[in-house]
């Protein structure tokens, strides 16, 4: 059974930093393409080819990175903005975690 697990949001100001993780398990996660999104808005992706793309909102700020051994997913956030505020999935296919929060206001 797939799970996808995301971690890591919480409330900042604008200009501060969050590390977006996102623990998977029931798939091969070296073999998947994988990605974060923002309520319905892409993100970016990670390909298992070892690719990446990024919305241009967020490119440059953003950094979408994987640990294969840990089978994990990350978004490094930097340089926020209150428009950055959002429940942050990442997923897999069609399936989809439960979310973590992320709220950047001042």
């Amino acid at each position: 059974q797939v799970h996808l697990v995301e971690s890591g949001g919480g409330s900042v100001q604008p200009g501060e930093s969050l590390l977006l993780s996102c623990q998977t398990s029931g798939f091969s996660f070296s073999d998947s393409n994988m990605r974060w999104l923002r309520g319905g808005e892409w993100v970016a992706s990670s390909t298992s080819a070892g690719g990446t793309l990024y919305a241009d909102r967020v490119k440059g700020r953003f950094t979408i990175s994987r640990d294969h051994n840990k089978s994990t997913l990350y978004l490094q956030m930097n340089n926020l903005k209150p428009e950055d505020t959002g429940l942050y999935f990442c997923g897999c296919r069609s399936y989809l975690g439960q979310g973590t929060q992320v709220t950047v206001s001042s």
